[in-house]
């Protein structure tokens, strides 16, 4: 007699993904999300006031394009030295530096008596906000569970987006009244609200699990000053990568560019294997080198946008804020979306394939122009689609790394690729000395999407790793590898 099969035990309800998150864990979010706003009004306000600094100090297209490169020529080193105290010492200490020196450069900023001494405060900002992205990115990371980890990185991306917006809200009120020192006066304000809210967080459950419960902290800079030549030799290899790029965007490298770009990149390229050592090198420098294409196909409409509204379609100041409306928002509803698809579908995926469809509305959004509500509409759905993804990165780059050295790989290999961000404003302002300015912008933002969703979707840096370390993990920040022992790099 043929035993009757039992019935199927109905399945357990699961819980809804927000509830997963318990309420420490959203707390320890939204004070790494305040952050982010902070950084997004903070960097914004540059580009908002561009006009009127130009127009104060007599400045040329390409000088007032250098003030925005500025941020990001000493970002390699703030990434790599913050990333390293959150690895040795937990990712809150590293948070809170990082907005201290980020803010304290933005209110310095409104003290500036000429081209020279704003370009000084922005290095301090630059340094600032590399150390905010890879502790908070950790940060929150570490702390959530790791099926909603997408959703963590879209939504926490999404602040920079947020304090953009508001920072195109408080311009319209500010700078008509009080003048553009004063929007960099007020960026100090918030910083008692981040600092309250960070006062009583617990440390990434991650970090703490992994490398806090060991007592004391790595040191991955170890590889540079393991022995006295070493030292010797890396000290004289960052001041040439910094002298070189402080010269690059200044004036007083004028005729010297290409030399000392291949200076800079070669020093920097020396610290990226060295960090990366014998297996990981290969990763450190195709990671940066993806970066670098992301910056650039993203940050050439995100620095020279206000501009080309103001010089080349004439809008007014009050139309330029609706414009910026849209492509805040475009932005922060693309990482959202980024993040439900990341966990969906994996971050590497979601990437591309939104990369690429964010290629049909490039060269529209630069064909209209008499028509703002258009414009408006064109940029927000390019704006989602080609930048809010972008969402996704702190994601997609910290699965390539260990706990133990997550911050400060990813804070290196982030920041050396947002010099790509450097090179964008005033790579878009050369072009425009030869073509139309929006035309130029479009030109670049299609070139380096399509280098980017080509690197990503054939996994070129993953790839790469394997052929040094063949064991490499595939992803360090899955499910199963939430406990798991990270193996040590060989140097």
């Amino acid at each position: 007699m043929q035993t009757p099969t039992p019935p199927a035990s109905p399945a357990l309800p699961t819980l809804p993904w927000y509830r997963e998150v318990s309420r420490t864990q959203w707390k320890s979010f939204f004070a790494a999300w305040i952050g982010y706003v902070l950084d997004g009004f903070d960097f914004v306000l540059i580009t908002l006031v561009l006009t009127e600094i130009s127009d104060e100090f007599g400045l040329s297209t390409v000088q007032a394009a250098s003030l925005v490169s500025g941020a990001f020529i000493t970002r390699w080193l703030g990434g790599a030295v913050l990333g390293a105290i959150g690895d040795r010492y937990g990712r809150k200490l590293s948070m809170v530096l990082s907005i201290l020196l980020y803010s304290l450069g933005t209110f310095a900023c409104g003290f500036a008596w000429n081209y020279h001494s704003l370009f000084a405060a922005r290095l301090a900002i630059g340094m600032g906000m590399a150390g905010e992205y890879s502790a908070s990115a950790t940060y929150v990371m570490e702390s959530w569970p790791a099926r909603v980890r997408g959703r963590a990185s879209g939504f926490l991306i999404s602040g920079f987006s947020v304090g953009s917006v508001l920072a195109a809200q408080v311009y319209d009120w500010v700078v008509p009244s009080l003048g553009w020192r004063w929007m960099f006066y007020l960026g100090l304000l918030p910083i008692a609200v981040a600092l309250w809210m960070r006062r009583a967080l617990p440390e990434a459950a991650e970090w703490s699990e992994s490398v806090g419960a060991k007592g004391a902290g790595p040191n991955p800079f170890r590889p540079l000053f393991a022995t006295r030549g070493r030292a010797t030799l890396n000290t004289a290899l960052g001041v040439a990568a910094t002298a070189s790029l402080l010269l690059v965007f200044t004036p007083g490298g004028t005729g010297l560019v290409p030399v000392l770009s291949v200076t800079a990149g070669l020093a920097l390229a020396a610290f990226a294997v060295q960090l990366g050592g014998r297996r990981g090198w290969l990763l450190y420098v195709s990671m940066i080198v993806t970066l670098f294409f992301a910056f650039l196909y993203s940050w050439p409409i995100q620095a020279l946008l206000p501009t080309y509204l103001k010089n080349d379609l004439g809008y007014t100041t009050d139309q330029v804020t609706d414009v910026l409306y849209f492509a805040g928002f475009g932005t922060m509803a693309g990482c959202w979306a980024a993040g439900f698809l990341g966990d969906r579908i994996g971050a590497r995926k979601a990437y591309a394939l939104t990369l690429l469809a964010s290629l049909a509305f490039v060269f529209p959004v630069f064909a209209v122009r008499d028509n703002l509500l258009l414009l408006g509409i064109l940029l927000f759905v390019l704006q989602a689609t080609g930048f809010g993804i972008s969402g996704l990165l702190p994601r997609y780059i910290g699965g390539h790394f260990p706990t133990e050295s997550r911050g400060a790989a990813l804070g290196f290999t982030y920041n050396v690729g947002a010099l790509g961000g450097a090179v964008a404003p005033v790579l878009g302002a050369h072009l425009a000395s030869g073509m139309d300015l929006g035309q130029a912008l479009a030109v670049l933002t299609f070139a380096g999407t399509v280098i980017v969703a080509l690197l990503v979707g054939l996994d070129v840096p993953a790839r790469l790793n394997r052929l040094t370390d063949p064991d490499a993990t595939e992803d360090h920040l899955a499910e199963d590898h939430r406990t798991a022992e990270p193996a040590p790099r060989k140097v």
